[in-house]
């Protein structure tokens, strides 16, 4: 069975995201007001073969930890 797995990696909470910021002061340059603040991210959608839910979980869960999230510096949360 195919799996869409869902892995959503955001910048740790306690950093600094530059991208965010620049972002929030551009809505704030075209008069979009009342955004306290601004975190960008990345989802990435993995469709993985496996036999069965948990299997597929940890699939993503290894490709995460091993590439697509940076534990210094984000975080991630993984969705079937």
């Amino acid at each position: 069975m195919t799996y869409t797995i869902q892995v959503k990696v955001m910048p740790l909470k306690e950093l600094l995201d530059p991208q965010g910021k620049a972002v929030r002061g551009g809505l704030e340059n075209i008069g979009i007001a009342g955004v306290q603040d601004v975190r960008i991210g990345k989802n990435v959608t993995l469709y993985i073969d496996s036999a069965s839910e948990e299997e597929a979980r940890q699939v993503a869960e290894e490709a995460a930890k091993k590439l697509l999230a940076n534990p210094v510096m984000e975080y991630y949360e993984i969705t079937v």
